[in-house]
């Protein structure tokens, strides 16, 4: 059997055992190490595997993952999100739709201290569902916009998954962060947009509310701060130069573990509920990343990623075509799969073909482009039918609401993602100025 034929026989091998329910990790490493193993034998694999995955995760950058998870985790516990909530909606809550766009705001700045999507969906599931059910929004709207809510944290730095996008591309971490920016602010402005729009059509969904006075909106503001402090010290940091991004993500920690104990929000239970989440978390994304690892050298010795580059530069297509295809197979693939595993099966054989073209940029800014764009479909499919990870996660809390109407609550947010990923790809320089600017 050919390198190229077992290494399709083994994604075929690989997506079956997924779908018989065995962990994403687990399933790459089997049939990577069986693929490894077939092609160099079995010494040779032990060889590999005595020092491979000490090398992996002995690196010093791969500590930036469970220290932002932990900051995430101490955010959740310390009632932040609830203090954010309130305040963006002193701002917008008396508008049409205000409630909503109080939602994306508060996970936008939320998105930026904790850095997981599905943890941004379920933190406002909890602490935003209750307030829009009682101001009678339609309650698939409302639970499309927290789910949609969780997306925008993918994008705001410090994102873990572009974190894992780094390492896997070997890929400057800080100059990702300052990539993503503008993108994750013009997806949560985007959803404003869609937010305004529906609003106007159908007032019924999104009523306004009553304006705050002005001592309530003093004191939501008051009880915020510690979190935007949080958020420039951690952000800021990095973006000055101050600190690389894993000493930003220790410095949060840190930030974040004073601020619930200087509020009495975060007590020792709390604090020790935020460790075990994080190493269950963490142990989690470093299976995918061992699995993932081994599966990658099986693919390497196939030669299945330089064949499929040198196959797609053959066909003397446009670059910027190859790039609209590969993100429209990126959208199906989202739709149907997990956004780390879809990340790291495909990273290996997208990857190269991706640098490979001419897009008139150096081959550094192509790969930070293309993990914007990547991210960008990523969180597609973490809202799109019929998966939609964050839908399921805000539809366990609102188990009233069919998740039917979910998803018919998120299709113009859907919609509004596939322009704004048009718009990336036709314009690179929305993702790189600021990578450009602060060089």
């Amino acid at each position: 059997m050919s390198g190229l034929a077992l290494a399709l026989g083994g994604f075929a091998a690989m997506l079956g055992l997924i779908a018989l329910r065995m962990p994403v990790g687990l399933s790459m490493l089997v049939v990577g190490a069986a693929g490894y193993t077939h092609l160099s034998g079995w010494n040779v694999f032990l060889a590999y595997m005595k020092t491979t995955p000490y090398h992996q995760f002995a690196n010093y950058t791969l500590s930036v993952i469970p220290l932002f998870v932990l900051m995430g985790a101490l955010a959740e516990r310390s009632g932040l999100a609830r203090d954010l909530f309130t305040a963006a909606r002193s701002l917008v809550g008396h508008m049409r739709g205000g409630l909503a766009m109080a939602v994306i705001a508060a996970c936008t700045v939320f998105g930026a201290v904790c850095g997981s999507s599905v943890a941004t969906a379920a933190t406002f599931g909890r602490a935003a569902l209750p307030e829009l059910r009682r101001y009678r929004y339609e309650m698939g709207f409302a639970t499309a916009t927290v789910a949609i809510g969780g997306v925008v944290a993918l994008l705001i730095p410090p994102s873990v998954i572009l974190v894992v996008y780094a390492i896997a591309t070997e890929q400057n971490i800080a100059k990702l962060f300052k990539a993503a920016l503008i993108p994750g602010l013009l997806g949560a402005l985007s959803y404003c947009v869609v937010i305004a729009l529906v609003a106007r059509r159908r007032p019924e969904a999104a009523p306004a509310l009553p304006r705050m006075g002005f001592r309530d909106a003093r004191e939501s503001f008051l009880r915020a701060w510690p979190a935007l402090l949080v958020i420039v010290t951690v952000i800021g940091g990095i973006y000055a130069g101050a600190f690389t991004p894993t000493e930003a993500a220790a410095v949060g920690v840190v930030a974040m573990l004073a601020a619930g104990v200087a509020q009495g929000t975060l007590r020792l239970p709390d604090v020790k509920d935020a460790l075990v989440q994080t190493a269950e978390t963490s142990a989690m994304i470093f299976i995918i990343l061992l699995g993932s690892e081994v599966f990658n050298a099986f693919l390497a010795l196939s030669r299945l990623p330089d064949q499929a580059a040198q196959a797609v530069g053959s066909l003397g297509l446009p670059p910027y075509v190859v790039m609209l295809a590969l993100m429209a197979f990126y959208v199906l693939l989202g739709a149907v799969m997990d956004e780390l595993a879809m990340l790291l099966l495909t990273l290996p054989v997208f990857f190269p073909v991706v640098i490979a073209l001419d897009f008139g940029m150096p081959a550094e800014e192509v790969a930070i482009w293309f993990g914007i764009l990547v991210l960008t479909v990523v969180g597609i499919g973490l809202a799109a039918p019929p998966i939609g990870l964050n839908v399921f996660v805000v539809s366990a809390i609102a188990r009233d609401v069919p998740i039917a109407a979910t998803y018919r609550g998120v299709l113009p947010y859907i919609g509004m993602d596939l322009v704004r990923l048009c718009v990336l790809v036709a314009f690179p320089s929305i993702s790189l100025w600021l990578v450009r600017l602060l060089s």
